[in-house]
C-alpha cells in the first residue's frame, strides 16, 4: 500500500473539503494520498449561467483530462455536477455516505417569501428557479455564480430578499447562518448532497482502494436518479429533479421535469422493490417521454439547446 494516489480536486473551499473527507477515509485504510488542487471551466468563468455556456461537466472535464493523461489517479466531484455519461476509459469508483439532499433559502430576517410579491431570489440553478416560479410566480429570480462563500457575500451586498443553496455545501463548511428555511416542498437534483470518486477503468490499485470506502445504499439511490437523468438526455440546460429513498423493502423514487418559466411541470413517482431498483430509473424517464406534457416540456428544451448551440 506504498503506492501514493494522486486526488485531483477543484480548489474551492467545498471541493477541498470533500476531497479531504475522501482522503481522509483512504488514509485511515492506510493509503498514503497527495493533493493536486486544479480550476476548471466552472470556476473561471464566473459570469455565465451554466446552462448556457452548451457543455456538459464544466466541473469535471479538467479533472477527468488530468485522469486520462496520468497526471492524477483519482477525482473527487459532487456528483451532481457529473455528467451521466463519463470520458471512455473512467468510472466512479465509489461514493460516500449522502449527506442532506435539502434545499435551503438564506433570508433576511422575518422575510416571508409569500408575503412579498416582488421579492428578489438569487440562484444560478435552472431547476431551483423553476421550482420556485411554480410556487412563486411574481418573485424575480437573478443569477448568482461563484463559490460558497462568494455568493454569501454577494446576497449580504446586493440586497437580494433570499439566495437558494444546497444544505450540505453550508454544513460541510460550517457556514449556516441564523436565518434559513428548508425548503421540503422543492425536489432536490438527480444525486445531490454525494461525493463522487472518480478513477480510472484500467487502474486496478485505485479502484480496489476506491471500493473500500463505498456506501452502497447511497450507490444504489443515486444510480437510479441519474438512470432517471440519463433516459431524459438531461443536464444543466434541463430542469430535471430526482430523489430516490430506501423505504423498507423497497424503494421510492420521485422525479420531476418542468420548463424554465415554472408553469409546466410533470412528477412521476414510483415504487419498487429493492432487488428492482435498475429498472425505476427508465421506467420513470419512460413515463415522462410517454406522456403529452412530458414531450411538449422535453421538446422546448430541445429547440432551446439547438438554438444555444447555434
Amino acid at each position: 500500500m506504498s503506492h501514493i494516489h494522486r486526488i485531483a480536486s477543484r480548489d474551492s473551499s467545498l471541493a477541498l473539503w470533500q476531497t479531504n473527507a475522501v482522503m481522509a477515509s483512504l488514509k485511515q485504510l492506510g493509503y498514503p494520498c497527495e493533493l493536486i488542487p486544479l480550476k476548471t471551466l466552472g470556476d473561471i468563468n464566473l459570469v455565465e449561467p451554466l446552462y448556457a455556456m452548451g457543455v456538459q461537466g464544466v466541473f469535471t472535464k479538467e479533472l477527468d483530462t488530468a485522469l486520462l493523461n496520468n497526471q492524477a489517479d483519482i477525482a473527487v466531484h459532487s456528483l451532481k455536477d457529473v455528467p451521466t455519461v463519463l470520458p471512455k476509459g473512467l468510472m466512479i469508483a465509489a461514493v460516500l455516505e449522502r449527506a442532506s439532499n435539502d434545499d435551503i433559502l438564506v433570508h433576511r430576517e422575518g422575510f416571508d417569501p409569500a408575503k412579498k410579491e416582488n421579492a428578489v431570489i438569487a440562484t444560478s440553478s435552472i431547476r431551483r428557479k423553476s421550482q420556485w416560479l411554480k410556487r412563486y410566480p411574481t418573485h424575480q429570480l437573478v443569477n448568482v455564480r461563484g463559490n460558497v462563500g462568494t455568493r454569501l457575500k454577494k446576497f449580504e451586498d446586493e440586497g437580494w430578499d433570499g439566495i437558494i443553496f444546497a444544505k450540505a455545501g453550508l454544513e460541510r463548511l460550517n457556514l449556516l447562518p441564523k436565518h434559513f428555511t428548508v425548503l421540503n416542498w422543492m425536489l432536490s437534483a438527480p444525486a445531490q448532497g454525494t461525493i463522487a470518486i472518480v478513477c480510472r477503468k484500467e487502474d486496478k490499485d485505485a479502484v480496489i482502494a476506491c471500493k473500500k470506502i463505498n456506501h452502497e445504499p447511497t450507490e444504489i439511490c443515486i444510480s437510479v436518479e441519474r438512470d432517471f437523468l440519463f433516459h431524459l438526455e438531461g443536464g444543466c440546460s434541463v430542469p430535471i429533479s430526482a430523489l430516490a429513498k430506501f423505504e423498507n423493502e423497497h424503494i421510492h423514487f420521485e422525479g420531476l421535469v418542468s420548463s424554465l418559466d415554472g408553469t409546466r411541470e410533470l412528477k412521476v413517482t414510483r415504487k419498487f422493490l429493492t432487488s428492482d431498483w435498475k429498472k425505476i430509473g427508465k421506467a420513470a424517464a419512460d413515463a415522462i417521454r410517454q406522456s403529452n406534457e412530458g414531450k411538449l416540456i422535453l421538446d422546448e428544451f430541445r429547440k432551446l439547446n439547438r438554438n444555444t448551440n447555434g
